[in-house]
């Protein structure tokens, strides 16, 4: 499977080469997407509240999701780095929520990273972008991330990451990530629900830092989720969604 270079994802084409197995990624189009106005409008607690009644139940999260429970997870501007800040090694990780190519690398290539961020050996930076709500319509990417940043807070930022995607839609055009919704996810993650954290779903509480991690994805010049880089070096995507073949990038970088 190969990254295309980004560009306009027509709705029925992206989802039509996603399952079909062929070359995919998601891209964005307008990339002043995924700010502030699109979090206020979106999270409301009203828009919560309505929706709690009916929506998908959610599904358990993978097995495994504790391996990084007592890894730190911390926040500088629009990134949140997972593992130890003065490991040897960062790899740097883009994706947007909603994008289904993302949650095939998060259920294949990013199982290598799990023992060497567990020891220490290396650290990841997440930068969540939120592009596909300006080129699909709705708001599923900004929620995400609003409670995405919510559940490093709460201490639980990896076992929730892992918490969404395994709960993702089976479209990005299927707008599924209300903030009802994510509150259902966060109910499989053992600790996290809570009046602070529920209350930061429901009224997008981090909604300018949303549109801060939208800022740090344009500005280091991405263009498609996922994008994943190794001590600066860009991971060919052929070697993303394979586990052995990502750990074998990971070894090639001097991470085992």
């Amino acid at each position: 499977m190969a990254v295309r270079k980004a560009g306009r994802i027509v709705a029925a084409v992206a989802a039509t080469a996603f399952l079909a197995g062929g070359a995919a990624a998601c891209g964005p189009d307008d990339l002043t997407g995924g700010g502030d106005d699109k979090a206020s409008a979106s999270a409301s607690e009203s828009e919560s509240e309505s929706a709690s009644a009916g929506g998908p139940e959610a599904k358990e999260p993978p097995a495994g999701t504790d391996a990084l429970a007592k890894t730190p997870a911390t926040v500088q501007g629009g990134v949140i780095t997972v593992g130890d800040p003065k490991a040897g090694h960062t790899v740097k990780l883009y994706e947007d929520a909603r994008c289904p190519i993302c949650k095939k690398f998060e259920e294949s290539g990013a199982q290598a990273l799990v023992k060497p961020v567990a020891e220490g050996k290396v650290k990841v930076q997440y930068t969540l972008a939120s592009f596909l709500d300006s080129n699909l319509g709705g708001s599923g990417s900004v929620n995400a991330a609003n409670a995405l940043r919510a559940s490093v807070e709460a201490g639980k930022f990896p076992q929730y990451h892992a918490a969404v995607y395994a709960n993702q839609a089976g479209t990005e055009t299927d707008d599924a990530y209300t903030p009802a919704f994510l509150l259902k996810i966060a109910g499989k993650v053992d600790g996290l629900r809570g009046a602070e954290f529920d209350r930061a779903v429901r009224k997008g509480t981090y909604k300018k830092w949303v549109g801060e991690a939208m800022k740090a994805f344009t500005d280091d010049g991405m263009q498609g989720t996922p994008t994943v880089l190794i001590d600066g070096n860009k991971v060919h995507s052929d070697a993303l969604f394979d586990q052995d073949a990502f750990a074998k990038e990971l070894r090639g970088s001097g991470i085992s």
